[in-house]
């Protein structure tokens, strides 16, 4: 009993460092300025008269319609979507086989093959035809579109199989692989995107990025006021389960130690 003591304790200490990230985030994002491309260009302007060409920086959020850059949008690796920013995964799903006992035992199990994403960095358009670039630096967009999430069952007798031009290994010894399921999440041209980070023009040409010094790198295709809300409901439930599971754990260890 008193292992699951700890283990919820471990819970609640893991869910209250998760509850003041959330916190820091939303804290974040109420403390930044939404800033029109002119208003930024403005401000970069005045950082030049001042002789710091190159070296502007200012905290940011900025809103607009996903843009490709010069050299034109890409194309996702699996469902050939044109897009600014696409990932994919592929995972094999198998039977795993072992004997304990004098028994033998079968379990379905899953295991990721790969796991990749565009680098690549595009631009948000406003209204008027202006642009500022985007930077992804690795980082996920938040609630992209799914547009490939299928199962292909495997064909015995391969040596490999080759699906959506992705070709993979088969797997021998005891382990039989069932099948493959893909999934990939694109950001198409058009696509309304919040962006919250850092506007600089070390490149020349003003891009929002990943802070410099440290904090907060968000792209989302929800709404300032769609994630704020989330992460308000977020840190009520992570606050409620941090104290839950230490309160529970330490009542569960100190009444094994008791008895």
């Amino acid at each position: 009993m008193w292992i699951a003591g700890l283990v919820l304790i471990a819970a609640g200490v893991a869910a209250f460092f998760f509850m003041q990230h959330t916190k820091r985030e939303l804290h974040a994002m109420i403390g930044t300025e939404t800033f029109t491309i002119p208003e930024l260009e403005d401000q970069r302007k005045i950082s030049d008269d001042l002789g710091a060409k190159g070296s502007f920086r200012k905290s940011a959020e900025v809103v607009g319609a996903a843009h490709p850059p010069p050299s034109g949008a890409r194309t996702s690796e699996l469902s050939k979507t044109e897009c600014v920013w696409y990932r994919y995964t592929v995972e094999r799903e198998y039977e795993h086989t072992e004997y304990r006992d004098g028994k033998r035992h079968t379990r379905r199990r899953t295991e990721k093959l790969t796991d990749h994403q565009s680098n690549n960095g595009f631009a948000i358009i406003d209204e008027a035809g202006r642009t500022i670039g985007v930077d992804p630096g690795g980082e996920r967009p938040d609630r992209p579109e799914q547009v490939v999430d299928r199962f292909e069952p495997h064909e015995g007798g391969r040596s490999s199989v080759e699906l959506f031009g992705v070709r993979l290994p088969s797997f021998g010894g005891g382990n039989r692989t069932i099948g493959y399921k893909y999934k990939e999440w694109v950001v198409r041209p058009g696509q309304r995107l919040y962006v919250h980070g850092e506007v600089h023009d070390r490149k020349g040409p003003l891009i929002i990025g990943k802070p410099s010094e440290g904090g907060f790198f968000i792209i989302s295709t929800r709404t300032e006021g769609e994630l704020r809300k989330a992460h308000e409901t977020k840190h009520k439930f992570l606050a409620a389960g941090s104290i839950a599971g230490v309160l529970i754990g330490l009542g569960l260890v100190v009444g094994q130690l008791v008895t």
